[in-house]
C-alpha cells in the first residue's frame, strides 16, 4: 500500500502549479421590444394550434382506418392495401407536422449574415 502512495505523492509534489482559468466573459442579453415578443408569442401559439389540429385529424383518420379494416380482416390482399394506404397517410401526417415546424423556424431564425471578408466555402475540405 505504501509503495502505491509514495509515487503518487511525489508526482503531486513535483507538479507545477497551474494558472487559474480566466473568468468567463459577461453575456449581454438584449430584450426584444414588446411588440416583437407579442408577435413571437402569437406565432408560437399558431404553431401549437396547427400541430394540435393536425394531431387530432390524424387520430380521427386512424380510428376510421381501424373501422375500415375490421370487415376485411380475413382478406390478406385487402389488408395489405389498407396497410399501404395507412403508411402513406402517416407519412403525409409527419410531413405536414414537419412543414409547420420548418415554416415556424424560418420565421424566427435570425438571418444568416456573411461578412465580406470571409471567403466562400469551396467544399474541398482542405
Amino acid at each position: 500500500m505504501l509503495a502505491m502512495v509514495l509515487p503518487a505523492a511525489a508526482g503531486a509534489w513535483q507538479a507545477k502549479p497551474t494558472q487559474p482559468a480566466p473568468p468567463p466573459r459577461p453575456v449581454v442579453i438584449v430584450q426584444p421590444p414588446a411588440d416583437a415578443r407579442f408577435q413571437q408569442a402569437v406565432r408560437e401559439q399558431q404553431v401549437r394550434d396547427q400541430l394540435q389540429k393536425n394531431q387530432l385529424e390524424e387520430q380521427l383518420r386512424q380510428r376510421q382506418m381501424q373501422a375500415m379494416r375490421q370487415p376485411y380482416a380475413a382478406d390478406p390482399a385487402h389488408a395489405a392495401r389498407l396497410d399501404q394506404a395507412d403508411q402513406a397517410q402517416r407519412e403525409l401526417y409527419r410531413g405536414r407536422q414537419q412543414d409547420v415546424l420548418d415554416r415556424y423556424q424560418s420565421t424566427v431564425a435570425p438571418p444568416v449574415v456573411h461578412s465580406a471578408g470571409e471567403p466562400a466555402s469551396s467544399g474541398s475540405g482542405g
